[in-house]
């Protein structure tokens, strides 16, 4: 079989791990994907397989706890093991025939020697004891699963592991032996990424020829991707009422997937402060440069769009300002200010910039009480450098933390498909979380032009769903996730949420 895809997990709990596995595994019993492989590097864990394991453990699960190890029973095969930050964990999502899981287990053996024969080490099965060795020494553990006739479950290499860690068990029942790694038997500490390229390169090898067989990081084509064209009635309604008050929607400016979807309905994000940006941000289709001067009468002019429309939830945004001294903070108060006069019941959202950290501007905003105030993280802060230079994701961070300490139900938004690991998208949900954030929303990274930031993947849908799921467990109020979802989305349904109430000072 040609043609594998690599999901990236990055450092993932093994629970949350073991929950993409199982989506995974439903989707390619149904042949909706191809072979897939889950690259993972755990926190520090020790499972216990269907042989058994609970002896094998030294030491009591209380002090595992305060050890910040976690301990987890699983239907793999074999006894206890370990995994931990520097080991590199595979887990095949593949079909497989009656009687050929002990084929892939042996593949996954072949393509480890072939990787440590390809770093100088000498290694080989042992007759009686699955997984690979090194004389004595176990550096590869395989524990392999099946279920409606697909894989899951896999290989463990310890790569740069340490490998005291392995204390605290009889590693797979095996007391008179030991334990491994690449970076102890090779003197060298190569990455988890350079071992898993070259790792995948002889697994792909195996699998086909080697001229024809391939891989890749994530999905390369779209699964189900499509938005309706803006068309309708109520579209050419809605856009003739903004060519008429001379106003900008994000929709149109940010190159909105779901424009026909919300102009259909009737519904837009208005967009004040002008339709040019002076920040230049590689994710962001709105056009950037230098901005004309704000227009006194926007606010009044948004308003009275708003009413014409009948909207009972008014989304504003802005373009960054950091042309000006405030950062468009009083623009955005006006606005609020008269959306309040002429729609006293309606409940009013705005996704604001981060005011260049004008703490002053932030607070204007923030006493003019609308009822969600939305600041997107976008990506996860190793990304930042590349794709926001001009943003800090500390700063970003404060800004929602700021908002939530002045009573305000808060919302941010992360694209995905833009490098980031799975890892990293959760760690970043625990973050906002900290921060006091209410809301998510979670999209498809869709690049606006061939200038702009590469596309890396795209994200399957399943996976937005175990996103959500896993968003909601941590704390968030709601959670829109979906390829097409964007920050103003079906946003009057977090307006309607208990939590988002209208706020009032004490």
């Amino acid at each position: 079989m040609t043609g594998w895809t690599v999901i990236r997990c990055g450092r993932l709990d093994y629970r949350q791990a073991f929950a993409l596995q199982r989506a995974y595994r439903a989707l390619r019993a149904a042949d909706e994907v191809g072979n897939l492989l889950l690259w993972v590097e755990h926190p520090p864990t020790i499972t216990l397989g269907r042989g058994g394991g609970t002896e094998d453990v030294r030491v009591a699960e209380e002090s595992l706890k305060v050890k910040g190890t976690d301990l987890v029973s699983t239907d793999r095969g074999g006894r206890a093991t370990y995994h931990g930050p520097g080991q590199m964990v595979v887990y095949p999502i593949m079909r497989v025939g009656p009687g050929q899981l002990h084929e892939v287990a042996d593949r996954l053996e072949e393509a480890t020697i072939r990787l440590l024969r390809r770093l100088g080490v000498v290694a080989e099965r042992h007759p009686q004891y699955p997984g690979v060795w090194v004389g004595t020494d176990k550096i590869a553990a395989i524990g392999l699963a099946s279920q409606d006739d697909v894989t899951y479950h896999g290989l463990a290499l310890n790569v740069t592991t340490d490998l005291t860690a392995f204390g605290q068990i009889v590693p797979c029942g095996l007391a008179d032996r030991g334990v491994i790694s690449i970076a102890a038997v090779t003197g060298q500490s190569h990455s988890l990424d350079v071992i898993a390229r070259w790792w995948f390169d002889e697994w792909v090898a195996l699998e086909g020829k080697p001229d024809a067989a391939t891989w890749a990081w994530g999905f390369q084509t779209a699964p189900g991707l499509s938005a309706p064209a803006p068309q309708g009635a109520a579209v050419e309604r809605l856009q003739a009422l903004l060519r008429q008050r001379d106003l900008h929607t994000v929709c149109e400016a940010a190159l909105c997937p779901n424009l026909g979807e919300c102009w259909g309905a009737g519904t837009a994000t208005f967009m004040i402060g002008g339709a040019v940006c002076t920040r230049h941000c590689r994710f962001c289709g709105v056009a950037s440069g230098r901005p004309q001067p704000l227009q006194a009468k926007e606010p009044q002019r948004v308003a009275a769009a708003a009413a014409q429309l009948g909207l009972r939830h008014v989304v504003v945004t802005a373009v960054a300002r950091d042309d000006l001294a405030d950062g468009g903070a009083g623009h955005f108060v006006s606005t609020i200010q008269a959306l309040r006069q002429r729609l006293p019941v309606a409940t009013i959202e705005v996704l604001i910039p981060d005011f260049a950290g004008n703490l002053a501007a932030l607070h204007a905003v923030c006493q003019a009480r609308p009822d969600v105030l939305n600041h997107n993280l976008e990506t996860v802060p190793r990304l930042y450098p590349a794709i926001q230079p001009r943003k800090n994701y500390r700063r970003t961070l404060g800004v929602l933390e700021y908002a939530k300490r002045l009573g305000l139900s808060t919302k941010s938004g992360i694209i995905l498909g833009l490098g980031e690991t799975r890892g990293e998208v959760i760690r970043e949900f625990a973050e906002l979380r900290r921060a006091g954030c209410d809301f998510l929303t979670l999209g498809q990274y869709l690049p606006p032009s061939d200038r702009h930031a590469p596309l890396m993947e795209y994200v399957h849908p399943v996976e937005f769903g175990w996103y959500r799921e896993i968003a909601l467990t941590m704390g968030f109020v709601d959670v829109t996730a979906g390829p097409l979802v964007r920050s103003s989305y079906r946003a009057e349904r977090f307006a309607g949420s208990p939590t988002a109430a209208r706020p009032r000072l004490s």
